[in-house]
């Protein structure tokens, strides 16, 4: 006869269907919330709450894959409106759950976890042994840049067509081998297609042939890229293959690239264009936030 299997006893109160609280889960085994959530915490490295939305998603990732409704996997996830559940799909997983569903299902539907456990179909759990995920500083940054970029590509659905291509003063040159980026079009096209053309050299892709700019094409096309963008990081992160080289033969003549390094190179120039196409968007009198991460992460832990 075996003991009884505490953490077993925690993660069942966790993914209780009738459990949607903290509280709910800390009555499951018969302690107080504070004590619920410093035993699992101390066994999973991993607060209670954060664990279910988690494992939560990933269910519902699945479900979508296997042909659910965005709404039926919503509230099946434990979400109040089919919004919030969206919001919080994009934001993990880089797409909205509607391009998500019918997907092939060979692709993984984890999220990076502290403690490698996971949604297995399904009705189980899976603890994935060893695992690794993004330290938290760039993980923040990550999403940021993709939320961030998505969200101006959305204010910009605002403007009339020859406000969008306008050029303006406010342009500016980037990087020394572009042209100026003087227009809300042309900022915006490039956060867009720099991702769309290292996912190209990294993954041993084609390079990306010409695509339409308006915005409702780059919207798609940014949440396509950012998708992918999203799992290269992170699985470059899971092999710490940071200090690892590309050979780009797309350059004229071939040239190395560090992994690391291309990250950083986007992230930077991504935050460049961004503050630079908010100017832009302020002066066709489109109101624009300050994009500032610390504002972002507190509108996302907030939804």
């Amino acid at each position: 006869m075996t003991g009884r299997d505490r953490l077993r006893e925690l993660l069942d109160a966790v993914l209780d269907e009738e459990h949607r609280s903290l509280g709910d889960m800390a009555g499951g085994v018969f302690t107080t919330p504070y004590h619920f959530s410093r035993q699992l915490s101390a066994g999973a490295g991993e607060p209670p709450v954060a664990m279910r939305r988690r494992v939560m998603l990933e269910r519902a990732s699945w479900q979508l894959r296997q042909g659910a409704s965005v709404t039926d996997a919503a509230f099946a996830a434990g979400y109040e409106s089919v919004e919030g559940f969206s919001r919080a799909f994009a934001r993990a997983y880089g797409v909205p759950p509607s391009q998500a569903q019918g997907e092939p299902t060979t692709g993984s539907h984890w999220l990076p976890a502290p403690n490698g456990i996971h949604f297995h179909p399904p009705t189980s759990l899976w603890v994935h042994t060893g695992e690794r995920t993004m330290a938290q500083p760039l993980d923040l940054m990550v999403h940021h840049d993709l939320d961030d970029t998505r969200d101006l590509l959305v204010l910009a659905k605002q403007l009339p067509d020859d406000a969008y291509r306008r050029e303006l003063s406010a342009g500016s040159r980037v990087h020394s081998w572009e042209g100026e980026e003087a227009s809300v079009a042309a900022v915006l096209t490039s956060l867009v297609f720099t991702k769309e053309v290292w996912l190209a050299a990294v993954l041993g892709e084609e390079f990306p042939a010409d695509r339409p700019d308006d915005v409702a094409a780059l919207l798609d096309r940014h949440d396509d890229a950012a998708a992918r963008w999203l799992e290269m990081v992170r699985d470059v992160e899971r092999r710490r293959a940071w200090d690892d080289r590309i050979v780009d033969a797309l350059c004229e003549p071939p040239e190395s690239f560090v992994l690391g390094s291309i990250v950083a190179h986007v992230l930077t120039y991504a935050a460049h264009r961004r503050l630079g196409v908010r100017a832009m968007l302020r002066e066709h009198g489109v109101d624009a936030d300050e994009g500032d991460p610390i504002n972002w992460l507190r509108r996302t832990e907030s939804a």
